[in-house]
């Protein structure tokens, strides 16, 4: 049963919903409650390593990086069925009723509410830290040309995936989807980007997470973001896919731009880790 055709009445809610998931706020989904759980287990996760990387080890050494590992497939599988079922499944079947798109777009919306607070949280904590005394030991040099020309690749990103919205509005297919690719390309040279910054710190430097406040504040917010990109890119893929497909039209891309308004966000994110972070950690 397609969710434009499901109009019975008399049934009840479907607890979890299926294949007529989302339909305006009426249905509910296990979904989120799945990724929730698997963002509670990220902080478990971080707890247990402390834990078990103390003066006396409270916890087995490995108990925080498997729970953190387990929590993060655990929260990207609930973030991937969630969308899937809200942008993939019985797309074709499917109207494009304005309501359910602004619905949807409003989910987003309070979705990256949640983000806000979560990401607020961690900074709190790196300004609290900030008004003591400072540096809290020796830090490695932070603001290095390779964070320079990662801003510079994130920052064009934002740019390409709003002309490529922009392309698929103006019904131009083949500049959205050259647009949409150079976005992906972006961000997973971004990623890897990333990545080597971490082997340069922990493996060449000897900078870890129990490197003191500081290096459990940096590897947080940087490997929380890190994390989030990821998953950008993998919504980047999927809606790249689709668009081969041509499951996009000027009228129905709703998650395109609903998946561009999280990449803005993720890219505004490092913009402020790197002013914070970078700039006022070495300042």
């Amino acid at each position: 049963m397609g969710t434009a055709d499901d109009t019975s009445e008399g049934e009840g809610h479907n607890l979890p919903a299926t294949e007529d998931w989302p339909r305006g706020f009426g249905e509910a989904s296990w979904w989120p409650f799945i990724s929730a759980a698997g963002a509670a287990g990220l902080y478990l996760g971080a707890a247990l390593f402390f834990l078990g990387h103390g003066d006396i080890e409270l916890v087995p050494p490995s108990a925080g990086p498997i729970v953190f590992i387990a929590s993060a497939g655990l929260f990207l599988l609930g973030l991937f069925g969630w969308l899937y079922h809200a942008y993939v499944a019985d797309y074709w079947s499917r109207g494009s009723d304005s309501r359910d798109s602004g619905s949807l777009r409003f989910g987003m919306l309070l979705f990256l509410g949640t983000e806000i607070a979560t990401f607020g949280a961690g900074f709190i904590y790196f300004f609290f830290i900030r008004v003591g005394t400072w540096p809290p030991g020796e830090l490695p040099h932070l603001l290095s040309s390779l964070v320079l020309i990662n801003t510079g690749l994130l920052v064009a990103s934002s740019f390409t995936v709003h002309f490529a919205e922009i392309s698929l509005r103006k019904d131009n297919r083949k500049g959205f989807l050259g647009l949409l690719g150079v976005t992906l390309l972006l961000g997973i040279v971004f990623i890897g980007g990333q990545v080597f910054e971490y082997y340069t710190f922990i493996i060449e430097e000897g900078f870890t997470l129990t490197d003191g406040i500081f290096a459990s504040a940096f590897f947080s917010l940087t490997g929380l973001h890190g994390l989030h990109v990821t998953l950008g890119a993998i919504l980047l893929g999927i809606v790249f896919v689709r668009g081969l497909a041509g499951q996009y039209t000027a009228e129905r891309h709703t998650s395109v731009s609903t998946v561009s308004m999280y990449w803005h966000f993720v890219d505004v994110v490092w913009l402020f880790l790197v002013v914070v972070l970078y700039v006022g950690g070495a300042a």
